[in-house]
């Protein structure tokens, strides 16, 4: 059965936030559920399975069956990886995001094929005039532009639900810009009034039918109701762009908050803005929507021509052999090997200046920039920055779990099923957790996975390891849950655990005192630390005075 929608703006699924997220999930649902109903009995049984996964960091307890429609029902569906009528079964877009090597071209053909209308999700009387495959205009919207900022993706670029209308949109962005430099000397207050100004036109109706309750919220104030669809607007822009990063064909600035597409990428992208249709197909056949859908090589793409390919391997490796008899998914593998070594090149080279602290005013000043909440993705930023620090601190092995692209960016953070850094010092390991999480929810989301993942690492090293643990604050709760594994022999966390909560200040200043030291610090200072607060923690008498000794600790860790 079709979704009403009834969104004045372009329908953008918020489920999973980060597309990567959905990858171990349906192989999952497809290896415990294959060839069932997709009815609250499975839904149940899907949610209980997934809580017990290392990848999945929620809880879905309050109502497990709408947990899992909300995992399932929503971008897995809708971007054609599962079928789940008549029953629960991967398409071959699926089988494929599951196996392939790099994701990204997956993705890139799935978010071209998305539209409104569809079988899939049918506009309401109340919708707005539906016409459009959102990921392809906002490619285009980019491209187009140059740049796009995210506030302009929110604004105006959100209101392209026809793409008929890309001109209009293109002109009202382009006024914003010249308004903005003739008249905003308050950035934040102009951008608030034109956003609302916006809102004002396209919810005008609601607004004079009085219609402005929200499932949000019970007040039905216009105020209310224009704060409620600005929030959801933040929302989508923040997907769209998630989804559209994980294509591999965009570029974030995350200090300027804009868009852009990679310039190796542009031959790409104008290859899509020519040839895949802008029109929504198949909008009354739901079987053929289906295949077309599901149809892993659909729509064509540059990388899909044999001598595009051949070019591409001789720039990236001019000595390349290669046969004339090798097919075209033959030289895709060896394009991809090609491109991941090119990657950890550029990744290892990163890492060889960092260790000259040639990098330590940018290191200190995006940490700066995170704390003001003045980046795009802080969460991204701080896990890539923390790794950055880390690298540069001393003289181990250190390696980041998140996700980079082809040109050694910050693409997507770590999976949940690991450690979002770790450091091999020889004679011990180290993993580094962080978290822009705060309050309780910062101990709900974080307390046991990172205790789960030193477990894990312990076990793979096979000898002494240790958990650092940065955020912006650190809760009470954490700080007593990490106190308690201290002296706690738990077998399945492989025995006592070593976690030390720093709040990122304190850690900003060890970095500080390495950058001024007159040596590059050595491992076993680093285990020194780890092996006081063990050793502090079996004396205290309470988490609070093993907290504030580590805090001192952490101010004088080279003394």
């Amino acid at each position: 059965m079709a979704k009403s929608i009834d969104s004045k703006i372009l329908f953008i699924t918020t489920s999973p936030r980060t597309p990567e997220k959905m990858i171990p999930e349906i192989d999952l649902l497809n290896k415990n559920f294959e060839g069932k109903k997709w009815n609250s009995e499975t839904q149940i049984s899907f949610m209980e399975l997934l809580r017990n996964e290392n990848f999945f960091n929620g809880s879905g307890s309050n109502d497990p069956a709408f947990s899992a429609r909300d995992r399932i029902n929503r971008a897995p569906k809708a971007l054609g990886f599962v079928l789940l009528e008549p029953n629960i079964k991967l398409t071959d877009a699926g089988k494929s995001l599951i196996s392939a090597k790099r994701k990204e071209d997956v993705f890139l053909r799935q978010l071209l094929k998305f539209q409104i209308p569809s079988p899939y999700h049918t506009p309401s009387k109340k919708a707005a005039p539906f016409y459009v495959k959102p990921y392809l205009e906002i490619l285009r919207l980019i491209y187009t532009l140059g740049t796009l900022k995210f506030d302009e993706l929110m604004i105006f670029g959100l209101q392209l639900t026809d793409y008929r209308t890309f001109e209009k949109i293109v002109k009202k962005i382009e006024a914003f810009r010249i308004a903005r430099e003739k008249t905003a000397k308050n950035y934040r207050e102009f951008k608030y009034y034109c956003h609302i100004n916006e809102l004002q036109e396209i919810y005008k109706s609601e607004i004079t039918e009085g219609n402005t309750a929200t499932r949000e919220s019970r007040s039905a104030t216009v105020k209310k109701f224009l704060q409620t669809k600005a929030s959801n607007m933040h929302d989508y822009a923040d997907a769209c762009i998630r989804y559209l990063r994980a294509t591999g064909l965009v570029s974030i600035s995350h200090i300027g908050h804009s868009l852009s597409i990679l310039s190796e990428k542009k031959n790409d992208v104008e290859f899509i803005l020519n040839t895949v249709p802008r029109e929504p197909v198949f909008v009354d056949d739901k079987e053929a929507y289906i295949g077309y859908l599901g149809n892993p090589l659909l729509p064509k793409l540059l990388d899909d021509d044999k001598a595009v390919l051949l070019q591409k391997i001789k720039t990236e490796k001019p000595e390349a052999q290669i046969s004339e008899s090798e097919s075209i998914p033959e030289l895709k593998e060896k394009l991809d090997e090609l491109l991941l070594l090119k990657k950890e090149k550029i990744i290892q080279a990163q890492i060889e200046t960092i260790k000259t602290y040639k990098e330590y005013d940018d290191i200190q000043n995006t940490f700066m920039l995170i704390e003001k909440n003045d980046v795009y993705d802080t969460s991204l930023l701080l896990e890539w920055n923390v790794w950055r620090g880390m690298t540069m601190l001393d003289g181990g092995k250190i390696q980041a779990n998140l996700k980079f692209d082809d040109f050694g960016k910050p693409m997507s953070t770590a999976q949940g099923n690991m450690a979002d850094i770790v450091c091999d010092y020889d004679t011990f390991g180290l993993t580094v957790e962080v978290t822009m999480a705060s309050g309780q929810k910062q101990y709900e989301m974080e307390g046991e996975p990172v205790s789960r993942h030193l477990a894990k690492f312990k076990k793979e090293i096979g000898k002494d390891a240790y958990c650092l643990f940065v955020a912006p604050a650190i809760n009470e709760a954490c700080i007593a849950h990490f106190y308690g594994l201290h002296n706690l022999n738990i077998s399945y966390y492989g025995g006592k655990s070593v976690i030390v909560p720093l709040p990122l200040h304190i850690f900003r200043k060890m970095l500080e005192d390495s950058f001024k030291a007159s040596y590059i610090p050595h491992p076993e200072q680093v285990k020194d630390f780890f092996e006081y607060s063990k050793a502090v923690a079996a004396k205290s008498k309470s988490e609070q005075d093993w907290y504030n000794a580590i805090l001192e600790k952490a101010l004088n860790w080279l003394a």
